[in-house]
């Protein structure tokens, strides 16, 4: 019988001298999918098979890499397991793990293994294939203990995580290994020239039986057959002749008996070459005609995976082309994309389109699917949106993240919704460019780019979204239009501040900045009289240049230590002296504990996030407003606030300047007279819900990317009543059917009602 699995060739190497790296490039550039090499140490003339296989993971691109087999009993499994997780995140997801219980004990003793006896081999082997999967199980975050008879680990931290599902291949031949295989690996190897006619088949009879036994799917498992033979004018015998005879002395053992892998044992690169070229294709070709339904092309999920699908979601529908890159809860990359940079999250498919026309394919997907959320992420980072979700759907835009120039004359940009800040002011920097984006260089593009994006920029040279020349995104309909002050103005106007109502932006094309060298300068300020401080740095940083922007952070102060407080200031100014007497006044407001001011690119501030995945956990609970000015009484109130121990985060961000240039009608973004945006953070939603709304007379308007609070009025402090209203009649028109809702949702206006 055949089992399913996408037909892969594969070659077999003596890892010896330089050749052995040599014909593992040529078999990449031959397009074989596996290059493996075997591992007895105890030969003398043989590279040690690991720093082999590193070595040739370097000099490779896309080919797999694994032993033919790895010896057990002479590499800890602990080890082994933490070794093959860097080498595949190394290598890009190359590495497979393929494991032998061994063989030759007078060789293995030698080298300081202990003799075992063929069933306490096994037993060995079956408790390391446990230690190496748990350990490779990154995504689970308690250490790992295990007590078994012949290893023992007292509390082994996994990690890191694999880029790929690396697969445990035995190889094996005596029923008691092949029952092992059947209950916990995911692949059969074994050479051709050690079975005899049928041993095949009942090797998977036996393996199929203890998969069933164990409640697995026989079909999990991938049959891998090492083959040698020489290519002649006329047939001699199995695997002696021609190619034709090659592809008729495979095609049963394919079809058949279910081989989905056939390496070739040989070390003639002639021979590699003609089987590349004149038996692989030919025998894809005769098991496409012998087979009722052509093999798969995609990767295959056990049925351990398939176990941890959500209810409602229609894995089978998944179109095809966004088959490949979609990633479900049991899938080894869930935990990269499971959670954005706050928000923890357990979505039921996670879907991660390349281009605008996979975008609209996986919106479809995700409309036939009403009764679930929705979530749409750019970078992950949003406090306030629902760019993660328990149970639904999240369409990740990370693969549409290029940044490309279109017109260096008028610094025309194209960005990517997915590319993130830091990425984004690196491709600039050297054109000397900047676009003012946020505080944080790990934030997504999409999301900012269609909020707003109050910046360290931002009194010099506006919002984000004042920079947006042009989107093309994709509508609830899934037609893709694009929206310039030309085109779709109406659309245009309200992409810039509730972008993420009305579609799914796949390109943004911005006008940058001319931007040189700025100055960046971190202090740190004793606060004891928190009030008193809040009033001097409103002063300062609203009558301060409009080239200087500054954001100040706060938290409680601690039992028996005065409170305090960091600002982050940026000048965008590469002059020393200028640098230093715009930041003079902040420096005196009071007393410092720490400053540091640099001169350096806007590519280098932006450069500080790290690009590590985003591992959120809970629900973050954030609140959001903008003020005019920071009176006495709000000064006094914001006191209040950080001494109630409900708020471990404080920030007040300055507004203001070029902001403010721009006609409150001009974008959605309506809120251009505010001088500070404000934004407190804390553990209970309840009691920081009522401290926050007992402030609400100090307040005038909220910015949605900071804000969780669900409740719908908080949509109407966002926009004012006469912007809310073209939004909602907007809304009807491009969203009649609310398709973007899992958000700050605007409320289609339908026929009839008042907005």
């Amino acid at each position: 019988m055949n089992y399913g699995h996408p037909l892969e060739f594969g070659t077999f190497v003596t890892p010896t001298g330089e050749d052995a790296v040599a014909l593992a490039r040529r078999s990449e550039e031959l397009g074989y999918d596996l290059v493996t090499f075997q591992d007895h140490p105890y030969q003398p003339a043989f590279h040690d098979t690991w720093t082999l296989m590193s070595w040739v993971a370097g000099q490779t691109e896309r080919i797999h890499i694994a032993a033919n087999v790895l010896n057990v009993p002479l590499r800890q499994p602990a080890v082994l397991a933490r070794a093959a997780a860097s080498l595949d995140l190394l290598s890009g997801g190359r590495f497979d793990l393929a494991l032998g219980a061994g063989a030759f004990w007078d060789a293995i003793e030698a080298m300081g293994g202990r003799r075992l006896e063929p069933g306490e081999a096994v037993d060995a082997l079956s408790e390391a294939i446990d230690i190496i999967r748990g350990l490779l199980d990154a995504g689970e975050p308690d250490p790992l203990r295990f007590d078994g008879e012949h290893h023992k680990l007292d509390g082994a931290e996994r990690g890191p995580l694999p880029r790929h599902h690396i697969p445990i291949w035995l190889g094996a031949h005596k029923r008691r290994m092949l029952r092992l295989l059947g209950r916990k690996a995911d692949g059969w190897m074994v050479t051709a020239g050690y079975l005899k006619p049928g041993e095949f088949r009942a090797g998977n009879k036996i393996i199929d039986e203890a998969a069933t036994e164990a409640g697995r799917d026989p079909a999990e498992i991938r049959r891998m057959l090492n083959i040698g033979g020489t290519f002649t004018d006329q047939r001699q015998g199995f695997l002696q002749g021609p190619p034709e005879a090659w592809v008729g002395d495979l095609l049963p053992l394919v079809v058949e008996d279910g081989v989905g892998t056939f390496i070739l044992m040989s070390d003639d690169a002639a021979t590699l070459e003609r089987f590349a070229r004149d038996v692989a294709p030919a025998l894809r070709a005769a098991v496409d005609r012998a087979l009722p339904a052509p093999l798969p092309t995609g990767s295959f999920r056990s049925a351990a995976v398939r176990a941890k699908r959500r209810d409602g979601v229609d894995y089978d529908g998944v179109p095809r082309s966004l088959a490949e890159l979609a990633v479900e809860p049991g899938d080894i990359d869930f935990s990269r994309v499971r959670s954005n940079y706050l928000r923890g999250g357990n979505p039921g498919i996670v879907l991660r389109p390349r281009s605008t026309a996979e975008v609209a394919e996986a919106l479809a997907f995700a409309r036939r699917h009403p009764d679930l959320p929705m979530g749409v992420r750019s970078g992950g980072h949003g406090v306030s949106g629902r760019s993660t979700n328990d149970g639904g759907i999240v369409i990740d835009l990370g693969f549409l993240d290029g940044v490309e120039v279109l017109d260096e004359a008028t610094r025309r940009v194209r960005i990517g919704p997915g590319a993130r800040w830091k990425q984004v002011a690196a491709a600039l920097e050297p054109y000397g460019w900047a676009l003012s984006s946020g505080d944080y260089g790990g934030v997504g593009v999409g999301g900012l780019a269609t909020a707003g994006g109050i910046g360290f920029l931002g009194r010099k040279h506006g919002l984000t979204i004042d920079h947006l020349r042009a989107v093309e995104m994709v509508l609830a309909d899934g037609s893709t239009v694009r929206a310039s002050g030309t085109e779709n103005a109406d659309l245009f106007w309200a992409v810039r501040g509730a972008g993420a109502n009305f579609g799914i932006v796949t390109s943004f094309e911005f006008e940058v900045d001319e931007v040189g060298e700025v100055g960046w300068a971190q202090l740190g300020f004793v606060a004891s009289d928190t009030s008193g401080f809040l009033r001097r740095f409103g002063e300062v940083a609203s009558s301060a240049p409009r080239d200087t922007t500054a954001f100040l952070v706060m938290g409680p102060p601690r039992r028996g230590q005065p409170a305090v407080a960091q600002l982050y200031g940026m000048v965008d100014s590469g002059d020393p002296d200028t640098v230093i007497a715009q930041l003079q006044p902040f420096a005196r407001m009071a007393p410092m504990f720490q400053q540091q001011v640099v001169i350096a690119p806007y590519a280098a501030v932006m450069g500080m996030a790290p690009d590590a995945e985003h591992q959120g956990r809970g629900e973050p609970i954030s609140r959001s407003a903008f003020i005019r000015e920071i009176t006495p009484e709000f000064a006094d109130a914001a006191e209040r606030l950080l001494h109630s121990g409900v708020v471990f985060f404080f920030q007040l961000r300055t507004v203001g300047g070029a902001v403010a240039d721009v006609d409150p009608d001009a974008t959605a973004y309506a809120h251009r007279d505010a001088g500070f945006s404000v934004v407190a953070m804390g553990v209970d939603r309840e009691r920081l819900d009522r401290l926050w709304d007992g402030l609400s007379e100090h307040f005038d308007g909220l910015y949605l990317s900071f804000e969780t609070d669900q409740r719908p009025e908080r949509v109407a402090d966002a926009f004012p009543p006469r912007t809310l209203g073209r939004l909602r009649e907007l809304k009807g028109r491009y969203d009649p059917d609310n398709v973007f809702r899992d958000n700050f949702n605007i409320r289609p206006l339908t026929g009839g009602e008042e907005s």
